[in-house]
This record gives C-alpha cells, sequence and structure tokens, in this order.
C-alpha cells in the first residue's frame, strides 16, 4: 500500500524533471542560447561571402555582356585572342593587373 502523498510528490518529481530537461535544452541545445552566438558569427562570414561572390557573378555578368556576339567590345575580344593564342607584336608590352 502507498502512502497518501507519495503519489502527488511522484507526479511533482516527474515535473520537475521535464521542467530541468527544457531548461536544459534552451540552455544548451542546437538552438539554445549557448549556439546562438555561434550562429551568429556563422551568418557574419556567410554574408560577407555572399557577398564576395556577388561582386564576382556581376563582373562576369558585366563581361557576358562585353562578349556579346552583336556589339562585342573591341578592347576586350582583342585581349582574349592575344591572350587565347599568345600572339603579341614585337613592339608591344603586356602589363597584366592582379585583381
Amino acid at each position: 500500500m502507498r502512502k497518501p502523498g507519495s503519489e502527488n510528490r511522484l507526479k511533482r518529481f516527474g515535473a520537475l524533471g521535464a521542467l530541468l530537461l527544457l531548461t536544459g535544452v534552451a540552455v544548451a541545445g542546437p538552438t539554445g542560447l549557448l549556439a546562438w552566438s555561434e550562429n551568429a558569427a556563422a551568418l557574419e562570414v556567410r554574408e560577407s561571402e555572399i557577398a564576395k561572390l556577388t561582386a564576382k557573378r556581376d563582373a562576369l555578368r558585366n563581361r557576358v555582356m562585353l562578349l556579346d556576339p552583336e556589339a562585342a567590345d573591341p578592347d576586350l575580344a582583342s585581349e582574349l585572342v592575344r591572350d587565347q593564342l599568345g600572339v603579341m607584336r614585337e613592339d608591344e608590352v603586356v602589363i597584366t593587373l592582379e585583381d
């Protein structure tokens, strides 16, 4: 036979255990308070990568527009032909610019 208050005590310990478990997950879980700063730092890194890739995409888009077969930029076309074929005149000087 059980004591009259033991059933209530068991329910209270169960509720307390569940509350402590939920608190632990809220603090130390994968989306908890401790992971928040890590996620914020990762977000900043990703945003800077996106900015770099966006700039690179825009530069490539501009280069593609300059190579339009209907109205190709003569300077760019000449540069590409000389680069791909390795053709230079004797009196030319090549200056390369680092990106």
